[in-house]
């Protein structure tokens, strides 16, 4: 009795380390907890009520934070549990030195519920996840923070949707956030103030089991945010029912970086860099340069052969030589390639291997395409046999309702399957033997669907699924390829390519381009996520210079160059590709394989006009104009971290013309095209 007495003395005087708390009892922990973190923050927990709140520099970010969770579909109340005891330890992980602080719920008849701090010496955000402890725990819901938070500042606020996947050409859309605007973001939420960029940036950094989201509703005492762990919706995870159901003795939710920002477009980098950190890549690093190309389904699509491919590989072997980036060109073969096999994938792939051959003996890199988790066939019935296994693709589906997940005119099949995984590894195997040194995979959201259950009955969860898919796919390349992701889960694709597309298919047209950009305008921050992000194939076709501008200038600013049109024959795109791609300023900007940052954030499901990056005492603008008529375009250069009375001279690396530009000067930016202004700093 004399030692409970003294322990608990030292502990509320502060003299005793709190890290020995977990042996006492809820008497025994402080009731109020200071959890520092960064520079200038700290949160603070009341045991008792078992709600937080979060500061920085002194003022309230959050406020009435707290947890949720579900066990076998029941929210569990936490008010109900009557034991809660803190403890902390110094860590030391990929984030580098800082402390887990634990917060431990207990109660006779309940399962254990464990709430997790993570705070870092050098990081002005925090980490959170939450654990359900008990004897056959069963979830799919668990949401680590639930909070009210102010305005950010007076004037226009915006609350981000970003999509799961870049599917059925779905947009982002930064909502102006005033009364009762909800908004329900895949992985991560950034509210944020247009006028001053302060931000409040929420968002899951684990994806290998769950899909999670952030939920915003704004209401005029005070504001909304829910940070959860178990989402589905048909319209943006794609999924025709709820999330799978995890079970077993721990549950554990995914872990969410929180934070408070001076500016929005900085904060979502680092929530990008926060993820490669969490979730180290498991596919290989890649150190070559900066990756240019050639996309087959940019114009010819399904009429590729052996003859209009080899004639495209001569047209960039001996007439645009000045195309490139390193010693690197690939030259790359989208859907329809096996026309260039017979008897199928268990055939002849004689003729594709002719074609891969002759690529490396003009000096460029063949590449090839394939969808490893979908089914196009289904329609023929599913008592086929498939390709290098012994199984059915009616076993191979991808069971979702009784039923099965059909979307953009393929069937999934079922990641952990045997059959898939077989058929997988025949497939990789003949394209590494034609000596592909370039693959882009597509449809991979096929992969991720929610279902009934998994061959696997270790996995209950389509993330999970993802996860098992992909590694096995990415075992069976060997590192043998530059792997490019078209359609795809935006956050979890991130450990397993090189190169992700950020939108949907976009071609040639002015509206093509506006979509395009769209994605980078909200997404550009995956250029930390990836090795690289890409604008998807550039089509010229017959359409303006100005449009072609603009379109070779969308490729630029994202961060690769693929281009796309049927350079077996001459045209008005030939002569054009002569004079854009061998551009050397566009080419220098290439190298650095990273994306334009947008000047803007308030353009809603549409795309805004003006990006910016600072490259080698230069800012580079890229100014786009949409509409049909000449615009003109005034830049706010503060928001490109410039003096706000400077004035500036820019030259336009498409046309030498000059610009001024500043607060006061309007840029004149021709219909339907861009220009590329170089300013010295």
């Amino acid at each position: 009795m004399k030692l409970f007495k003294f322990l608990h003395t030292m502990l509320v005087a502060g003299l005793l380390s709190s890290s020995i708390s977990g042996i006492a009892s809820m008497k025994m922990s402080p009731q109020n907890i200071t959890i520092p973190y960064g520079s200038s923050g700290n949160i603070q927990y009341d045991l008792k009520s078992g709600s937080f709140q979060v500061l920085q520099l002194g003022n309230i970010i959050f406020s009435n934070a707290y947890f949720q969770a579900k066990n076998n579909g029941s929210f569990l109340l936490f008010r109900e549990y009557k034991t809660r005891t803190f403890t902390k330890k110094i860590i030391r992980d990929n984030f580098g030195s800082g402390t887990k602080n634990v917060i431990e719920y207990k109660s006779a008849g309940l399962p254990t519920l464990k709430h997790i701090i993570y705070t870092y010496h050098d990081k002005n955000y925090f980490l959170i996840e939450l654990i359900l402890e008990g004897k056959n725990v069963r979830s799919n819901y668990l949401a680590p923070f639930v909070s009210d938070f102010k305005n950010i500042d007076s004037g226009a606020q915006r609350s981000l949707f970003v999509p799961f996947d870049n599917d059925a050409w779905i947009r982002y859309d930064a909502k102006a956030f005033k009364e009762g605007v909800e908004n329900v973001s895949s992985e991560v939420g950034a509210i944020y103030n247009e006028t001053s960029q302060q931000a409040i940036i929420v968002g899951s950094i684990e994806h290998q089991v769950w899909k999670s989201a952030i939920k915003t509703k704004a209401e005029r005492s005070h504001n909304k945010l829910i940070a959860f762990s178990g989402y589905t919706d048909k319209e943006v995870t794609r999924d025709q029912q709820e999330h799978g159901y995890l079970q077993g003795d721990e549950i554990r939710s995914s872990k969410f970086l929180i934070g408070y920002f001076s500016d929005w477009r900085f904060a979502m980098e680092e929530y990008a860099k926060a993820n490669r950190i969490a979730e180290r890549p498991f596919v290989f690093n890649w150190t070559n340069a900066t990756p240019v190309g050639w996309n087959s389904w940019g114009v010819v699509q399904q009429n590729i052969n052996y003859s209009n491919a080899t004639n495209v590989v001569n047209f960039f072997a001996d007439s645009l030589k000045g195309f490139r980036n390193g010693n690197d060109f690939y030259v790359d073969l989208d859907s329809y390639w096996d026309s260039m096999i017979k008897g199928g994938y268990e055939g002849d792939f004689s003729e594709l291997k002719n074609f891969a051959d002759y690529c490396l003996k003009k000096g460029l890199q063949p590449g090839v395409y394939w969808a490893p988790f979908t089914d196009w066939g289904f329609k023929s019935g599913g008592e086929r046999r498939a390709e290098g296994s012994s199984h059915t693709f009616r076993e191979m589906w991808t069971k979702v309702k009784d039923g099965y997940h059909d979307f953009d005119g393929a069937r999934a099949l079922d990641p952990t399957h045997p059959g898939t995984q077989e058929r997988i590894k025949l497939v990789i195997g003949k394209l590494k033997e034609c000596g592909f040194k370039m693959i882009k995979i597509d449809f991979l959201g096929h992969a991720s669907i929610e279902a009934d259950s998994f061959y696997d009955k270790n996995v209950h969860t389509g993330m999970q699924a993802y996860k098992v898919g992909m590694e096995y796919l990415l075992k069976q390349l060997d590192d043998k390829m530059l792997i490019y992701a078209a359609i795809s889960p935006t956050m979890a694709s991130g450990r397993y390519v090189h190169i992700r597309r950020i939108a949907c298919d976009a071609f040639k047209a002015i509206n093509e381009t506006e979509y395009t950009l769209n994605s980078l305008n909200y997404g550009w921050w995956q250029t930390y996520l990836y090795n690289y992000v890409d604008a998807d194939h550039v089509v010229l076709g017959t359409q303006t210079l100005g449009e072609n501008r603009a379109r070779t200038l969308s490729a630029v600013i994202t961060g690769t160059f693929i281009t796309g049109d049927d350079f077996s024959v001459s045209g008005p795109w030939t002569s054009r590709a002569r004079e854009l791609f061998q551009n050397t300023e566009l080419l220098k900007l290439v190298a650095k394989g990273t994306s334009f940052r947008p000047l803007n954030g308030d353009s809603g499901k549409s795309a805004s006009e003006i990006f910016w990056k600072s490259v080698d005492g230069f800012l580079y603008l890229a100014l786009f104009n949409y509409s049909d008529s000449e615009k003109s375009v005034r830049v706010d250069l503060t928001k490109a971290g410039l003096a706000a009375e400077s004035e500036y001279s820019g030259s336009d690396i498409f046309s030498g013309n000059q610009y001024k530009v500043g607060m006061n000067q309007e840029s004149r930016i021709p219909a339907k095209d861009a220009v590329m202004l170089k300013i010295k700093l």
